[in-house]
């Protein structure tokens, strides 16, 4: 009879000490044959700064993106399609800061970054700097598979597209008036105030599917106002995406420089491989103990290789959404003005 309280005790002081808020936290007690997280972005929000209307057409996206991989992952397809998929549907929908709608730099135009991650055979593609395609994640995917090389810049990685055959689009179908509106005001206040603190809108996956394998991917259109060349976390393997069958799929979203410093994505694989940590217990070091002590906000979604996911961020808000074979779901906004950590 005294099991019972005990048990409690043990499991309140495990919750308090990772962080974690009891309505974030499942017990996962067997392997999931498949599993998938995305992200749309991590920022200083909250939910008196989205109206109504607009939390509503997140949720209605968000969810979409997930209903695109979840359908692909529970017919047998493999976690690099199911996140190539995903992000493809996010670089085209304006509500994010990826392909379409995406932010514009100190020059008025539009730079394009993203990566994707196999974990099955740590082979990894990316591309920053590109201009005129619809869809980064699939220029990147391409250098994966097409290419003997991981990394293309600029103008290199448009002659590569180009070779390829991705679909081009001029500069009317990345602009929206949303996104343009936002370049004026950051140019406006660019002597005044901090313009990298609009930053929201990074879009990313991570994907488990039925042969045990992760995959990870990450998109976006960087800082609004960013100078002509400055490259973030996206397009970093190991700091914006990562994945390892061994451990971990990652992706990343917040204020790039930290996240490169601190290398959060391959942080959370090392402290899982080499120092035996769960995948929560790694992603809230790596965000909390690493990358946020240095100053830096933001968040990541991560899976293991047995499905579990891990939904954490140290600001206030971080689109994101999520499904298994038992459950899903889609949140905005954290737990606390801290920060949240969520374990499903």
């Amino acid at each position: 009879m005294q099991y019972f309280p005990t048990f409690l005790f043990a499991l309140v002081t495990f919750l308090f000490a990772n962080g974690c808020s009891t309505s974030g936290v499942t017990e996962q007690l067997a392997p999931r044959s498949w599993a998938l997280a995305i992200h749309g972005g991590a920022g200083h929000f909250g939910e008196e700064d989205l109206s109504a209307g607009q939390q509503a057409a997140y949720t209605e996206s968000l969810t979409a993106a997930v209903e695109i991989g979840e359908r692909i992952l529970i017919e047998g397809g493999t976690s690099l399609d199911a996140v190539e998929a995903v992000i493809r549907f996010l670089e085209d929908d304006s509500l994010f800061n990826a392909g379409r709608g995406a932010v514009f730099t100190a020059e008025g135009v539009q730079e394009l970054d993203a990566s994707i991650a196999d974990g099955a055979t740590r082979n990894c593609g990316a591309v920053t700097g590109i201009r005129g395609f619809k869809h980064p994640i699939s220029v990147a995917r391409s250098v994966m598979d097409s290419s003997e090389h991981v990394f293309f810049s600029g103008h290199g990685a448009g002659v590569f597209a180009s070779a390829l055959g991705h679909d081009t689009a001029d500069g009317d179908w990345f602009r929206t008036e949303k996104a343009y509106q936002r370049y004026l005001r950051a140019k406006r206040r660019a002597e005044e105030t901090d313009v990298l603190a609009d930053k929201r809108g990074t879009v990313g996956c991570v994907a488990l599917d039925q042969a045990g394998n992760l995959a990870a991917g990450t998109s976006t259109g960087g800082m609004t106002y960013k100078q002509h060349g400055r490259i973030g976390d996206s397009p970093v393997i190991g700091a914006g995406t990562w994945a390892d069958n061994r451990s971990c799929a990652v992706s990343a979203t917040g204020w790039g420089e930290y996240f490169i410093r601190t290398g959060v994505a391959q942080d959370v694989h090392a402290r899982m491989i080499y120092g035996d940590e769960s995948l929560g217990e790694a992603c809230r070091g790596a965000i909390f103990d690493e990358m946020g002590a240095l100053g830096g906000d933001g968040g990541i979604v991560a899976l293991d290789r047995n499905g579990k996911i891990a939904l954490v961020c140290n600001s206030a808000g971080m689109f994101r959404a999520w499904a298994t074979p038992t459950d899903s779901g889609v949140a905005m906004f954290g737990a606390t003005q801290e920060g949240t950590v969520e374990v499903y």
